[in-house]
C-alpha cells in the first residue's frame, strides 16, 4: 500500500485520514446568480452544496444549463485570475470543462486546450448544455503556440487530494508516480508560462496533497524564471477564507476543511517581462 509522501500538513494527521474515509459531498457552480438550482446550501460565491442524492440530470436547472457539478476546491483556481470580463484566457488541460465553463460564465474569451479527443468532446457537451462558448483546441499543451494575458494550468497529478472520490488511489499509486507526475506537470507549467503575455498572470493548480507536485514545483519554477514573481493571494481572492492561504501566499485546501472538500494547491504568478 502506498502512503502519502511528505504530506503538506503539520502535526496531527488524523483529520486527513478521517476526511478521506467520508463520502464526498456534491458541490455545484451556478452559471449566474439567478440560475434555477436544486435544494442546496451556499458555500461561497457561485458554489453551492447539494442537499439531495437524487440523479444529477433529474435535478432542477440541470437540463436548462443553469449549473454544473464541480468540487468547491476545484472552483477556486479560476477566480485567482481576477476580473476576466472581455479578456483572453488560455485554459490548459481543460477537461472535463468545469474551469472553462466558469471562465466563460465570468465573461472571458476562453481557449480550452485538451489532448484527449473524448475528453475534449465532453467539454463541448458541457458548454452546449450550459449555453456557453469557448474555442477548443485538441492538442498536447506543450505543443500549443499562442499567447494571452491570462493562463490557467490545471496540471496532471496523482490526485491525492481526491481520495474520498477515488478510494483505490492509495492502493494503485506508488511513490514513483509522484515523481513522474511532477516531471510532466513541470513541463506543462513551463509551456503555459511561455504563453503568458508580459504583465500577464499565470495560475498553476493541482488536486494533489504532495509538496513535490505543488509547493516544490513553484519554488523550482521561480528559481529558474526571473521573469516571473509570485502574486500572493488575499482573503478577498478566496471569498474571505484566509485560512486557505499558505505562508508563501498560495492556495492550499485540505480534505477536512469546509466539512469536506478536495485537497488542492494553486499559485498565482505575474510575468514581469
Amino acid at each position: 500500500m502506498w502512503t502519502l509522501v511528505r504530506p503538506v500538513w503539520r502535526g496531527n494527521r488524523a483529520p486527513h485520514r478521517g476526511a478521506h474515509l467520508n463520502e464526498a459531498p456534491t458541490d455545484i457552480v451556478l452559471k449566474s446568480t439567478d440560475a434555477t438550482h436544486p435544494e442546496s446550501t451556499a458555500l461561497f460565491g457561485p458554489v453551492r452544496r447539494l442537499a439531495t442524492k437524487d440523479r444529477i440530470d433529474t435535478l432542477p436547472g440541470f437540463a436548462e444549463g443553469g449549473w454544473w457539478v464541480q468540487d468547491a476546491a476545484a472552483a477556486l483556481p479560476a477566480h485567482l485570475l481576477g476580473d476576466v470580463r472581455g479578456r483572453a484566457v488560455i485554459d490548459l488541460c481543460a477537461a472535463p470543462g468545469g474551469k472553462t465553463m466558469q471562465l466563460a460564465a465570468m465573461g472571458a474569451d476562453v481557449t480550452a486546450v485538451e489532448i484527449d479527443p473524448a475528453r475534449a468532446a465532453r467539454i463541448r457537451e458541457n458548454l452546449a448544455r450550459t449555453g456557453q462558448t469557448a474555442t477548443i483546441i485538441e492538442s498536447d499543451a506543450r505543443d500549443v503556440q499562442m499567447t494571452a494575458p491570462l493562463v490557467l494550468v490545471d496540471a496532471p497529478c496523482t490526485a491525492t487530494g481526491t481520495i474520498r472520490r477515488h478510494p483505490d488511489l492509495p492502493w494503485i499509486k506508488q511513490a514513483g508516480d509522484v515523481t513522474h507526475a511532477a516531471a510532466m506537470a513541470y513541463e506543462i507549467l513551463e509551456a503555459g508560462a511561455a504563453m503568458v503575455a508580459p504583465g500577464g498572470t499565470l495560475v498553476f493548480a493541482v488536486c494533489s496533497l504532495e509538496r513535490e507536485e505543488g509547493e516544490e514545483q513553484i519554488a523550482a519554477f521561480l528559481s529558474a524564471h526571473a521573469e516571473f514573481a509570485r502574486a500572493p493571494l488575499s482573503a478577498e481572492d478566496l471569498f474571505g477564507h484566509g485560512e486557505w492561504i499558505t505562508p508563501d501566499g498560495d492556495l492550499r485546501t485540505l480534505p477536512f476543511q469546509l466539512e469536506g472538500m478536495d485537497g488542492f494547491y494553486a499559485a498565482r504568478l505575474r510575468r514581469l517581462l
